[in-house]
């Protein structure tokens, strides 16, 4: 896929309290549509993150932007931004922590089983374990994941079940 720029604005879900970039429907159209690729997002020529699309009316779409990213770029609900998107064409979608990484290299079965994992299952753990900031918060949370999905039926796993609720 080539590189594929646009204006839009940045607006919000109230029945969600998330900011968002919307996706015109004819960029939706040429992407090839809702949830046919993982996205990098350039906003502003300043900030770069992997993304997907969520689905709006009149096939239109979004793209989540948190609080953070947009105190990073210096703008607010309503102001109009520069995207760029491109295919993102890491193995997951997002990125892999290091913590993950080693415990895949010491667990064969846990890695089995999470590649076995819905793409969408993947990231979320993957996410779950990026959140933490202390080093060795990630470890002990990739653990307890990873140790929780190889006591599950394979192909029933469920997010709460993975999170050991």
């Amino acid at each position: 896929m080539k590189p594929i720029s646009f204006k839009t604005h940045i607006d919000k879900l109230s029945y969600l309290k998330t900011f968002y970039l919307e996706v015109p429907a004819p960029i939706v159209k040429k992407i090839g549509g809702i949830g046919k690729v993982r996205l990098l997002c350039e906003v502003n020529k300043q900030l770069k993150f992997q993304c997907g699309l969520v689905s709006l009316p009149e096939g239109k779409a979004y793209i989540s932007i948190n609080s953070k990213r947009m105190k990073e770029l210096g703008v607010v609900d309503g102001d109009t931004v520069d995207v760029i998107l491109t295919e993102d064409r890491s193995e997951y979608g997002v990125e892999v922590p290091e913590e993950l990484t080693e415990l895949f290299k010491q667990d064969p079965e846990g890695k089995r089983r999470f590649d076995v994992l819905k793409p969408g299952m993947q990231r979320y753990i993957l996410n779950h374990v990026n959140t933490v900031k202390n080093p060795q918060l990630r470890v002990d949370r990739a653990f307890m994941l990873i140790t929780n999905l190889k006591n599950l039926t394979p192909g029933k796993e469920t997010f709460r079940e993975i999170l050991g609720k």
